[in-house]
């Protein structure tokens, strides 16, 4: 005898399966990694926004820096004028891709304690931002 669901599934019952693409915000302003503390928390006053992507020379997407990673940056005692955001990256070398999922895409940034991942193609050059719902 075999079991037959007789009540439709919800439409999001495979949410969770869907490409984190779909959910993805836009990527926001890209800084090159040699720019200094100080001009990037211009940048980002400038652009009204709490964190930017990170590029190399190449354009390749090499994490995020947010605003309270820079302010403390900067109110450190060691902090100089010549910290670069290459220096301070730090563990934000994790991405998505366009085939992750959207329960990877949860998992990783929960237990890496990740408020937002950079999505990449395939080129490595940032497609978006996804960011947990509070």
């Amino acid at each position: 005898m075999t079991l037959v669901q007789t009540q439709p599934r919800p439409a999001d019952a495979d949410s969770v399966h869907r490409p984190a693409v779909e959910v993805m915000d836009a990527a926001g302003p890209q800084v090159c990694d040699d720019m200094s503390v100080e001009v990037a928390l211009a940048v980002m006053a400038a652009a009204r926004t709490v964190r930017l992507v990170v590029c190399d020379q190449d354009g390749q997407c090499t994490g995020l820096v947010t605003r309270t990673e820079l302010a403390a940056v900067r109110d450190s005692s060691d902090y100089t004028d010549r910290v670069r955001l290459r220096d301070i990256l730090g563990d934000h070398g994790s991405f998505a891709s366009p085939v992750t999922t959207m329960a990877e895409a949860e998992h990783a940034m929960r237990t890496r304690r990740l408020g937002v991942l950079p999505m990449v193609d395939e080129q490595g050059s940032a497609r978006g931002i996804l960011a947990l719902s509070r």
